[in-house]
């Protein structure tokens, strides 16, 4: 026999998250930065939030990344759930980040700024 079904913990889990905040606490969101040939990923994993409160803000070379909780979609009133700002380092092309949101998780790609990355020159005979 279930006592508590899979769609009322899905409902309820946002809004423990806001008590939370509302108590001046912050949600735990998990956030992982990946380093890889192409650039850098910023993972953030809030398994119960969705994409439509996920915010992400280019701020010169600082990149914020927060959520929200709205019990309506309509209202203007909001909670934050979390606050994660980063420094982005000058080697990152700012102009092209791309962010997706997939299977419970955030993610933020920023690809290398071409000019910045180290190559190689080759070597030739001098005539």
């Amino acid at each position: 026999m279930k006592l508590i079904s899979h769609k009322f913990i899905r409902n309820i889990a946002p809004q423990l998250d806001l008590l939370n905040t509302i108590g001046g606490g912050v949600a735990e969101a998990q956030v992982t930065i990946d380093q890889r040939p192409k650039g850098v990923i910023v993972h953030v994993s809030m398994p119960t939030v969705s994409s439509e409160s996920f915010r992400v803000v280019l701020n010169e070379r600082k990149l914020t990344v927060f959520s929200q909780f709205r019990h309506d979609t309509t209202s203007d009133m909001a909670a934050p759930l979390f606050v994660k700002t980063i420094d982005l380092p000058d080697r990152l092309d700012v102009s092209r980040i791309e962010a997706a949101h997939r299977h419970g998780a955030l993610q933020v790609r920023i690809p290398f700024n071409a000019e910045g990355q180290p190559r190689e020159i080759d070597v030739r005979d001098a005539e």
